[in-house]
């Protein structure tokens, strides 16, 4: 047993000097017994985080049972007898099974004591490893913080200052971002409406060329269809002008034949005249009151003022003669402003159509009782063989009478193209003339005789002594009430009611100024 004692001490004595410490504790030292009981070889080796057991287990070498006494193999082999044998081996089992429980009582106390031992010694060694160690640790790990604190507190301090300059240029690059946004995106919705409008303007140009072209298309072809028609129009002319001048030699020709039966007509009426006086007295007395009948009857009168200071004093239709003309019937107004006028112009409820042709105009349309053009020529005879004052009466649509007078009113023969000469104007119509005082040609739409490019007689319907389209045109379109405003070519006098507002009636009439 001493022997045994001896070898767990060794045993213990190996493992104190092959621990490298640098962590120990109490755990070490048991998991290595441990696994040392637990081998039954010579020695073995153990890692246990950085420590390394190395422990050797003793051997009996002496005797072949181990730790234990062996039986006396020369007595048994001495009492050799067959018979005895079994009973033999079951005691020697049964005594070998008792020295191994008592040997391994024994080896479990050591084991224990071992144990305590070693327990105690490992906390007095770290007790004093920790006194001796932890100092100049303490100190060097002092003074290691203390310059790791210092460098921390350097490089946190660099470190702020970066981190600050980083993020004031941070915040910089951000602004200047959110400006670039900013500006584009201003920039983009600029671009957008700007591509907007000009997308519109595109189309719109489009549809303006297209017009553009569309109308130059359809002027081209009017232009080539009136070109066409002035050519057709000229060789008219030329061709009426012709036939005109003819007519005019005709005319002159017969005027002179109609003068020569003329004078021998009066020469008639002389020698009718002598004749009668030759008869007897008594055949004068029976018929006296016959020829003086028959000469009232024969008696012709020029205008209506002849007929008024002949007793005729109520206004109606009455057949006046012209020389070289047949008998002409015109309306007298025997009741305006002393009477005797002779009417050479009427319209009052629109039933006539006035855009009519020159020769219409010449030779008189209408009738004498209601709307009516006397006509160019006559008026022309009659005032080229006195002296005639032309009165021009307007009415409006509220019943407003108004008018104008001329002391001296003449027109031109057709050479001339009737051109109209006035003077000495007066009258409730306006302060000024809307007729052209110093002359000017009379229109139609077939004659062009104004004094504008643009044909005033086809602008402004029917016929007149337009000038340059002048204030006033009595002969234009009529309008009714309601749709007479804002109407250039309607029935006009520009110093009363304007150029715009159509009349509801007008009448021109003349007599002489002696009357």
């Amino acid at each position: 047993m001493m022997s045994v004692g001896l070898q767990c001490f060794s045993i213990m004595l190996l493992l104190t000097r092959s621990f490298s410490i640098k962590n120990f504790s109490e755990d070490v030292v048991l998991d290595s017994l441990a696994s040392m009981s637990s081998h039954s070889g010579l020695s073995s080796s153990t890692q246990y985080g950085q420590c390394t057991f190395t422990y050797i287990l003793p051997e009996n070498l002496e005797e072949p049972g181990g730790c234990w006494p062996a039986e006396n193999d020369g007595e048994s082999e001495g009492n050799n007898v067959q018979r005895d044998a079994p009973l033999l081996k079951q005691r020697l089992s049964y005594q070998r099974i008792q020295h191994l429980e008592v040997a391994l009582d024994n080896y479990t106390h050591w084991l224990q004591r071992t144990e305590s031992y070693v327990k105690d010694g490992l906390k007095e060694k770290m007790t004093q490893l920790q006194h001796i160690t932890v100092p100049n640790h303490t100190a060097a790990m002092l003074e290691l913080g203390s310059s790791l604190l210092s460098q921390t507190v350097h490089y946190t301090r660099r470190l702020t200052d970066v981190e600050t300059q980083v993020m004031n240029q941070t915040s910089r690059l951000e602004i200047q971002l959110l400006e670039t946004s900013l500006s584009t995106i201003k920039l983009e919705t600029e671009l957008l409406r700007q591509t907007s409008e000009i997308n519109k303007l595109y189309n719109s140009t489009k549809v303006l060329e297209q017009r553009v072209q569309d109308m130059e298309a359809r002027y081209s072809a009017e232009l080539g269809w009136a070109a066409a028609e002035r050519a057709e129009l000229q060789k008219l002319i030329s061709t009426q002008n012709s036939i005109i001048h003819n007519l005019e030699l005709s005319l002159e020709e017969a005027n002179s034949n109609n003068s020569a039966l003329y004078r021998q007509q009066i020469q008639l009426q002389d020698t009718v005249s002598s004749l009668l006086k030759l008869c007897t007295s008594d055949k004068v007395n029976v018929n006296e009151a016959r020829p003086a009948r028959h000469k009232e009857e024969q008696r012709k009168f020029h205008d209506c003022a002849e007929l008024f200071h002949a007793g005729f004093n109520k206004s109606g239709i009455y057949a006046i003669h012209i020389p070289l003309q047949d008998n002409k019937k015109v309306y007298c107004n025997m009741e305006t402003a002393g009477g005797g006028w002779t009417v050479i112009q009427l319209r009052k409820n629109g039933t006539l159509d006035f855009h009519r042709t020159w020769k219409e105009y010449k030779m008189g349309f209408g009738s004498p009782s209601g709307e009516h053009w006397l006509g160019n020529e006559f008026v022309f005879q009659l005032t080229s063989q006195r002296q005639y004052t032309l009165r021009v009466e307007l009415t409006d649509w509220k019943g407003q009478q108004v008018f104008s007078q001329f002391d001296s009113f003449q027109l031109a023969n057709e050479k001339h193209n009737y051109r109209l000469f006035l003077k000495d104007h007066s009258g409730t119509a306006g302060r000024q003339s809307s007729l052209v005082i110093n002359g000017a040609d009379f229109s139609t739409k077939d004659m062009d005789n104004d004094n504008c490019v643009c044909k005033c007689a086809l602008l402004l319907t029917g016929g007149w002594w337009f000038d340059a389209c002048g204030p006033s045109n009595l002969n234009g379109m009529y309008y009714s009430y309601g749709k007479n405003t804002g109407k250039f070519n309607g029935i006009k006098w520009h110093y009363f009611k304007g150029s715009s507002y159509s009349l509801r009636a007008t009448a021109m009439m003349i007599r002489p100024v002696d009357f």
